[in-house]
């Protein structure tokens, strides 16, 4: 394990293990304390600038499956979506019913969904970002037309908090997605399963992966590779945080899921130079990634139900 002051890494071992009891078994509360969002950290966005978030996450959604901007309406029509993770505001699901999507169900591990000010402001944005037909038919995802304070018709959104984030669905969706939500995963094979019991034959499943180490770098970048899994485990398991899994762990796990894997693109790669650094300190099960794939920050995955 790589570390340049070992009593600092013993404080940080202390307070996240401390924390990580909280997230286990006051999961709740936890939320309540970091005041997690499911976007990072966005405090000082302004609603019209979530707004337009949503609206880019939707789009390059279906950019990555291929459908340009005039078939949104023909491609998105009657399908069943789900969405893993969407974090406090249900922007993309909006998007979705409102370009033709039959339903939406949003899952999530953690109950962060909430209809706050800022939040009822974002839909607000979102409904006026639409075209007449999409805005009409926007309007009814709410049990009072056009009345985010109202709370979503759970005829065509529904959020669900489950134990694992998972659906427990079986070939009921055409299309699933997430952003940023399977590197924190605490199993990631029981995911891909989840994706190809809830897939229906001829389902895509579309997903933005984030392999950064979302603020747990120490002193180098990628050195929180270097932890080893058991202790890494005691600090994070139970809090959202990365799980580390690199490409290669989601290529082998959706492969022996039967999922088809018709498009695996890095986003960004770490330097050579910094890789090097801690390249020969990682943990054992990511020894044997090569520094090519170890050095992915992030990539998209587009798996088909064959």
């Amino acid at each position: 394990m790589y570390t340049e002051n070992p009593a600092n890494d013993v404080f940080l071992f202390t307070k996240a293990f401390l924390s990580n009891q909280l997230a286990r078994f006051a999961p709740k509360l936890y939320v309540d304390l970091t005041h997690q969002t499911g976007r990072g950290d966005r405090e000082e966005e302004s609603p019209l600038q979530i707004s337009e978030y949503y609206i880019r996450c939707f789009r390059e959604y279906l950019d990555q499956i291929g459908i340009r901007e005039n078939e949104t309406n023909e491609y998105l029509q009657g399908k069943v979506i789900l969405e893993y993770g969407p974090g406090d505001i249900l922007g993309v699901a909006l998007l979705m019913y409102a370009y033709g999507a039959k339903t939406v169900c949003s899952v999530d591990r953690f109950p962060l969904s909430r209809l706050s000010n800022k939040n009822i402001d974002v839909y607000m944005h979102l409904l006026k970002s639409l075209g007449k037909g999409e805005r009409e038919r926007a309007n009814n995802t709410f049990n009072e037309q056009g009345n985010p304070k109202s709370g979503f018709n759970p005829k065509a959104i529904t959020y669900r908090v489950t134990k694992n984030g998972l659906s427990g669905s079986s070939r009921e969706y055409d299309l699933i997605i997430s952003r940023a939500v399977l590197e924190h995963v605490n199993n990631l094979e029981e995911t891909m399963i989840d994706i190809k019991r809830s897939l229906k034959y001829g389902g895509v499943s579309i997903h933005e992966v984030d392999l950064k180490s979302h603020g747990l770098d120490r002193y180098k970048e990628f050195d929180f590779l270097t932890w080893p899994k058991p202790i890494y485990d005691l600090m994070y398991s139970h809090k959202g945080f990365p799980n580390r899994w690199r490409v290669n762990k989601y290529r082998e796990l959706a492969e022996s899921s039967k999922l088809h894997v018709k498009k695996l693109s890095p986003v960004d790669q770490l330097e050579q130079e910094k890789l090097d650094v801690i390249y020969l300190k990682v943990a054992k099960e990511f020894s044997r990634v090569s520094p090519k794939e170890l050095s992915w920050l992030g990539f998209w995955m587009l798996l088909e139900h064959a």
